[in-house]
């Protein structure tokens, strides 16, 4: 019987994962849903939550899903607790793949926060002029701040409440460190906020804060549920993989 995989997506890691062992393994991505027009990958795809644990424990039950790779958002904390529980009841293999997150380097001046809410608390501080990347669903954490004026980019429009000065860029990555260079300088934004979300493709922005020597307010991903095998690179899923099938 051909293995099945599940790759629970939606990040670029889940995509080139897919694309990596299609043909070889019957593969299912399971996107969440929550970004209009997304990227697809390669094989078939479902789109919609599982309705937690138990949803998703029948769900591998009913689809013979022999081995489960969590390649989602470094910040979708619950849809990777969901993983795992439903992977322990199942005893269904489970590997958490996360990108390595952002490390600060010579001349950037970065202010670790460990939620978007301690982030919004210190940010009246740091600027007034703030470019905020922290998704759509997350704008609600700074609506409070009358003071600070905000440009949100995001891939959709983002959902309310959100703050009263704002203006909302729609757009979606890679970015060039001309382009946010640009866009740094136009808007006279004194101070980035972003999650620690790692990889190349919006990396962008934090050169040109480096650049500018503006601050950057930075919030803590969640920690990989403790005992969880974890993988850095696709490199290494696939090799994970390969060993997890061939036993």
């Amino acid at each position: 019987m051909t293995p099945r995989l599940l790759i629970i997506g939606g990040t670029d890691e889940a995509r080139r994962l897919a694309a990596a062992v299609h043909g070889r393994i019957d593969v299912i991505s399971s996107l969440a849903g929550r970004v209009n027009d997304p990227r697809l990958p390669v094989g078939e795809v479902r789109i919609g939550g599982f309705g937690g644990p138990d949803g998703l424990v029948a769900w591998l039950r009913e689809t013979g899903v022999t081995v489960v790779v969590d390649a989602s958002h470094p910040f979708a904390a619950r849809m990777t607790g969901s993983a795992v529980a439903a992977a322990e009841r199942t005893g269904v293999p489970l590997l958490v793949l996360r990108r390595p997150g952002w490390t600060a380097g010579t001349g950037d001046d970065w202010r670790w926060t460990a939620t978007l809410a301690e982030a919004a608390e210190r940010l009246p501080g740091i600027g007034s002029r703030a470019f905020l990347t922290t998704g759509r669903r997350s704008l609600s954490a700074f609506a409070h701040l009358d003071e600070v004026w905000f440009l949100a980019r995001s891939v959709d429009t983002p959902e309310p409440p959100f703050p009263r000065q704002m203006e909302v860029l729609l757009s979606r990555g890679p970015y060039t460190l001309e382009g946010e260079l640009a866009l740094l300088r136009g808007h006279r934004v004194d101070v980035v906020v972003t999650k620690d979300s790692g990889g190349a493709m919006t990396s962008a922005k934090l050169a040109a804060a480096r650049e500018l020597g503006l601050p950057v307010v930075v919030v803590r991903r969640p920690p990989a549920p403790p005992g969880i095998r974890t993988a850095s690179t696709v490199g290494e899923a696939v090799t994970w993989l390969d060993d997890i099938l061939t036993r």
